[in-house]
């Protein structure tokens, strides 16, 4: 059986090349192989040994096995249904989709190929996360009721792909979709009902504050995401018998602990690269012939929740799910 898997990138975005590139260099089951860019001279500084001026180049290649995509969003759906009918697996960053409709096609393509597709988010194979999961499966803060959440930045460029609406652009999409993911991902549930609140930026059209409540059913999240505002984020998940605080949910740092409370007693978790670990834990499961941290099917909940807050956002009111 085969012990590394052969992947290749598909563009040579900032968050790839600051985040990404340096993780998989200390990979155990990952390594990367090939880059598909219109930036060729820049790609070929990097040190991956194949360099393709064209996308397509790296899906026609039989030697890589997996094709990383983080394209700006209105890009993901087409080109993560390109490299699976490749038959390359596929590590998709978030939102996977810019609508339900079109991840309900890649699912279905999904099936039509039989490789693996997956939504990177990397708080799903993250010690600190899987540890609050698991402190509410064992029933450490009673039963779960409530969760509370938060993140912003700042980004007013005009020239910055997140603050295009044509091309996915916004709070909810870019990280509004990270609260609803965890509040799915520890309560292990999928919400009913959805309720949102959207201000729009006047030039850019793009949502730059969106607050949102989401019914369980006998557990209700609610979080507020900006790409207006002072850089914050926090997660809360509230108990009938204790409480959880994660830190620095989201951009977990790489060289010191994590820390997640229980009732105001810190965790320290083990200094990891979330997205390292990421990309070994996808690998590991496309080896195993096991089913990757984020399937498809995952991801058709979240797009419906982000469509129905949107929509509600519109209409006034609760939309069901």
């Amino acid at each position: 059986m085969a012990t590394i898997l052969r992947w290749g990138v598909l563009s040579t975005s900032k968050f790839f090349l600051t985040k990404v590139l340096p993780a998989l260099a200390n990979c155990r089951t990952a390594r990367l192989d090939a880059i598909g860019t219109a930036q060729v001279e820049r790609a070929k500084t990097l040190g991956i040994p194949k360099v393709f001026d064209a996308y397509s180049g790296v899906l026609a290649d039989p030697a890589i096995d997996a094709v990383y995509i983080p394209l700006p969003n209105h890009l993901h759906g087409e080109w993560a249904i390109a490299a699976a009918r490749a038959g390359k697996h596929v590590l998709c960053e978030k939102p996977i989709t810019l609508t339900t409709a079109e991840a309900e096609r890649l699912a279905a393509v999904q099936q039509e190929t039989g490789v693996q597709i997956g939504e990177a988010f990397m708080v799903a194979t993250h010690p600190q996360w899987l540890q609050v999961r698991e402190w509410v499966r064992q029933g450490k803060i009673g039963q779960l009721r409530a969760i509370q959440g938060f993140f912003s930045y700042t980004n007013v460029d005009p020239n910055n792909i997140r603050n295009k609406v044509e091309a996915g652009g916004g709070a909810l999409m870019d990280i509004g979709c990270y609260p609803i993911f965890t509040s799915r991902f520890v309560s292990e549930r999928e919400p009913v009902r959805v309720l949102g609140l959207v201000e729009r930026d006047p030039v850019f059209g793009t949502d730059r504050l969106t607050s949102a409540m989401l019914d369980f059913g006998g557990l209700q999240a609610s979080f507020s995401c900006s790409t207006q505002l002072f850089p914050y984020q926090k997660m809360h998940f509230y108990g009938t018998e204790g409480h959880i605080e994660v830190e620095i949910p989201f951009n977990a740092p790489p060289d010191k602990p994590s820390r997640i409370f229980l009732n105001g007693v810190v965790t320290e978790m083990q200094v990891v690269d979330q997205y390292t670990v990421e990309f070994d834990a996808f690998s590991e499961a496309v080896l195993a012939g096991e089913s990757v941290a984020v399937p498809v099917a995952q991801s058709i909940g979240n797009m419906r929740v982000i469509e129905g807050i949107f929509r509600s956002a519109v209409e006034g009111g609760w939309v069901t799910l």
